[in-house]
């Protein structure tokens, strides 16, 4: 069972349990932090109509603009992801 620690988010439930949920299945199927940031900002633009951003690493900094309510940063274990919205 993954740890989810959830440190800020505007976005509603339905979109924060589908990042949760996304970035869980990135952790456990692909290798590298990129191909898990490309994963969920698909599914995002998929999802949630574009333009989404996605971060993934252990360790980054970060200062973006973002449309109001569409962002989050949590870690999973003991990886961060942020997820954020514009355009």
């Amino acid at each position: 069972m993954v740890a989810v620690d959830i440190r800020h988010t505007e976005l509603d439930d339905e979109m924060k349990a589908a990042a949760v949920e996304a970035a869980t299945h990135a952790s456990e199927n692909f290798t590298t932090e990129k191909e898990m940031a490309a994963y969920i900002k698909s599914q995002f633009d998929k999802k949630f109509k574009p333009v989404w951003h996605c971060v993934a690493g252990r360790d980054f900094g970060s200062f973006v603009t973002h449309h109001g309510g569409h962002i989050i940063y949590f870690y999973i274990d003991d990886r961060a992801f942020l997820l954020f919205k514009t355009g």
